[in-house]
């Protein structure tokens, strides 16, 4: 992959980076200081998409941080508007299909399951709906909202379901709990507005990629981690800000493990079990075969569900 590529468009991840960059000048920190009203000791500002490849390849990181650290830390997602349309030409990027071979090769470097050949079958036109379709979902409530930022991902990254399409962000708003009549009511409504303002959030922070995580503390004190990082970067992050945090234990056993995450990829269950990513398959793929679980097998990898 030709890393100028990657650098001038958002849809082209780098993985020495581990960042989607938007295009412009380097990132320039404005955060100033947090809001002292949170009720954590830390605060993670999250500047992501839908659709950003990178921010689907931390999601056993962060999975794991709310498992040791859930207790102190609070996860704010913010969404950044990876994609507006398709009226540029940059990096070589200029129509769907471009994105489609970077997906497969970016599915490979995160091993985390990604199926470029959306991009070929049913390519979004923007990824600004299903961003709005989350600030809409965050008005009825915030827990289910990011059970269902992770329902979209698992449909444009594993099944390749145009997302920015209504029926698959009411599919995936019905699997979660929320109001589907109600959310497309305040689709049209005040969650543009809200989605604007995380755009303009954005901007004040100076952020030209994603994964972008801020990392603050009630007086304002603050770290940042800049693109998919090892989960050591993250915890280091949040201890430098409060050395005094106890981490949490929390049960490594496949059947505790489903139960709070119903959905786990090979590379997620390795991280949040401890089981050696060359034994993770196996382990899972028994219990398959003993009916515990069901398989979603795509071309670069699969994904294990909790049967019901």
């Amino acid at each position: 992959m030709n890393k100028e590529t990657s650098k001038n468009n958002p849809l082209l991840c780098d993985p020495e980076t581990g960042m989607c960059e938007m295009p412009g000048d380097e990132m320039v920190d404005t955060t100033g200081k947090a809001n002292n009203s949170i009720e954590k000791s830390v605060k993670l500002v999250y500047f992501t998409d839908p659709i950003c490849s990178s921010c689907w390849g931390i999601e056993p990181q962060l999975r794991k941080l709310k498992l040791e650290y859930g207790d102190h830390i609070e996860i704010e997602y913010r969404m950044g508007g990876l994609l507006p349309d398709w009226s540029y030409n940059s990096g070589g990027i200029g129509k769907p299909s471009d994105v489609a071979s970077h997906w497969d090769e970016v599915s490979v470097f995160y091993d985390m399951p990604i199926d470029g050949d959306l991009w070929l079958e049913d390519p979004l036109d923007s990824s600004f709906p299903p961003s709005i379709a989350y600030k809409t979902a965050q008005l009825q409530n915030k827990e289910k909202a990011n059970l269902f930022m992770r329902e979209m991902r698992e449909m444009v990254f594993l099944q390749k379901k145009n997302i920015a399409k209504w029926e698959h962000i009411a599919k995936a708003a019905k699997t979660v709990g929320l109001d589907v009549d109600k959310l497309k009511s305040d689709f049209n409504g005040q969650a543009k507005a809200l989605f604007q303002e995380d755009l303009k959030t954005a901007r004040e922070y100076g952020v030209r990629g994603f994964p972008t995580i801020f990392v603050v503390d009630n007086v304002g004190n603050k770290e940042t981690v800049y693109g998919a990082r090892p989960y050591a970067f993250y915890e280091m992050a949040i201890l430098k800000l409060n050395p005094n945090i106890t981490k949490s234990e929390y049960s490594k056993r496949w059947k505790n493990l489903f139960a709070m995450y119903p959905t786990l990829t090979a590379k997620e269950f390795s991280e949040l079990s401890g089981t050696p990513r060359s034994e993770t398959e196996s382990v899972l793929n028994e219990l398959v075969a003993k009916g515990s679980l069901d398989k979603h097998t795509t071309k670069n990898g699969s994904i294990w569900t909790i049967k019901k």
